[in-house]
């Protein structure tokens, strides 16, 4: 099957000095990318230089000027453009001042959209981002369309934008998309864009839940008449926006009917999308656990539906879904016991949706590097759901001023201590959670990490 391709705008980028800023996983595809477009490429990241070398072994580094240890104003010097990572904060003094100068400060999300073959789909929202757009790949694959699945989650979007410009196109781009990607747009323009949700995160980065609410909602500043603006009605801080751009709103909601999207009637999933009511699937028929899948299921339901997906294809890949590895993953049953691997959940909501999942009686493992350093209803949660928490990380402590009174606590040194513990005092029908609420990057290299940890130290138990 094939879809109407988007006209987009390239970067007179070939000869031009570029400075790229931070290199994660998207600042090396960033500079990949750049590479084929004839930029002369200065890389800066917080790694000494000696690191910056070993990390771009698979680039032409000696067309690169590498400048580590922070050294963010050299390698900005006369750029004509700055690409800066995701994870580089823009309000870093360097960059502020950059900016404040007029130099042209773009992210790896705008570059690689100008570049990409395929109509763009993009979803971003506090949790359920990764499940949603893998989820609804998995759909488009079903109805026969060939789609790449990347971003935030997985491939970076420049590596689908190189291999565009060596002739490859795709139906569709579904892609993850984050808030710290959306800070640096400037014509990225989605077909279909969704918001799943806007709960308290990354309130470390973003002085307020209104501003981290923004930040998400620029998915839709570029959008036209002829694009759909997918959002949760349920959401409050979303259902209160106003200014969307000029696309068209498609709803999904658990708990009302809406007038165009997907909504829950009992145990029914149904769609109002091509002018008539169409029943989707059974709630009840969703492998994957929680409301907040169920809300995931809609959410893909709907971006299928637009697409054109046939309902019974819809149907199918719906029923078939597993979910995530780290997203409410049961690692193992012994003695009764299950093992959960929710590595994913990051912060609060993600936590409480997490706990809110489960029948049975739960020992929560919880804790890291925080992020805001709040935990708004947490202690409500773990008071109804869990018998025991065990704290760990840099976070123990606010976690344990926040959930005081709420069951019992205990505070350990390590991940293999707290599985330990666990399964020491975890009865035959209890469940073990993995669900931080936090960053891993105190402990663990990123949240894979310290799920893949979790795991082995789960099947090493006796």
């Amino acid at each position: 099957m094939s879809v109407v391709m988007d006209e987009r705008t390239s970067l007179e980028v070939a000869g031009k000095r570029v400075a790229v800023i931070g290199l994660g996983k998207s600042g090396a595809a960033a500079i990949r990318l750049l590479q084929r477009l004839g930029a002369h490429v200065a890389v800066a990241d917080q790694k000494p230089a000696s690191d910056l070398v070993a990390a771009l072994e698979d680039l032409a580094t000696g067309d690169l000027e590498l400048h580590g240890a922070g050294a963010y104003e050299s390698a900005m010097r006369d750029a004509d453009m700055v690409v800066v990572s995701p994870g580089v904060p823009l309000a870093l003094e360097p960059l502020h001042r950059a900016r404040l100068s007029g130099v042209r400060m773009i992210g790896e999300l705008e570059l690689a959209s100008r570049y990409l073959k395929g109509r763009i789909i993009a979803v971003t929202g506090t949790n359920g981002k990764s499940t949603t757009v893998t989820w609804i790949g998995e759909l488009l694959r079903g109805a026969g369309y060939d789609s790449f699945v990347g971003g935030n989650l997985g491939t970076p979007l420049a590596e689908a934008a190189c291999a565009s410009l060596q002739g490859r196109t795709w139906d569709y781009v579904v892609a993850e998309v984050s808030s710290f990607q959306l800070e640096t747009i400037e014509t990225f323009h989605p077909w279909i864009g969704a918001v799943l949700n806007v709960t308290p995160d990354h309130l470390d980065r973003y002085p307020s839940m209104d501003a981290y609410t923004a930040t998400k909602l620029r998915m839709f500043d570029n959008q036209t008449g002829e694009d759909f603006a997918v959002l949760n009605a349920d959401d409050a801080r979303l259902s209160r926006a106003s200014s969307l751009g000029a696309g068209v709103r498609v709803l999904f909601s658990r708990t009302r009917p809406v007038e165009r999207g997907v909504f829950v009637e009992s145990d029914t999933m149904i769609s109002v999308l091509r002018g008539r009511r169409e029943e989707v699937c059974r709630v009840s028929e969703l492998q994957v656990r929680g409301v907040h899948n169920v809300e995931n299921a809609m959410a893909a339901a709907a971006v299928a539906g637009l697409t054109g997906c046939p309902t019974e294809v819809i149907n199918r890949g719906l029923r078939a879904f597993r979910g995530l590895e780290h997203v409410m993953e049961v690692v193992r049953v012994l003695r009764e016991v299950t093992y959960i691997n929710d590595s994913k959940g990051t912060n609060v909501d993600a936590t409480i949706k997490a706990l809110e999942s489960l029948s049975a009686p739960a020992i929560l493992i919880a804790g890291g590097r925080e992020k805001g350093g709040e935990y708004p209803g947490l202690a409500e949660a773990v008071r109804r759901k869990a018998k025991r928490v065990l704290l760990l990380g840099e976070a123990r402590a606010s976690l344990r001023r926040a959930l005081t009174g709420a069951c019992p606590l205990a505070e350990v040194g390590s991940l293999d201590q707290a599985v330990r513990e666990a399964a020491a005092t975890a009865a035959p029908g209890d469940t073990v959670l993995l669900s931080p609420a936090c960053a891993s990057f105190d402990m663990f290299a990123d949240y894979r990490d310290r799920g893949r940890q979790f795991k082995k130290c789960v099947h090493e138990l006796g």
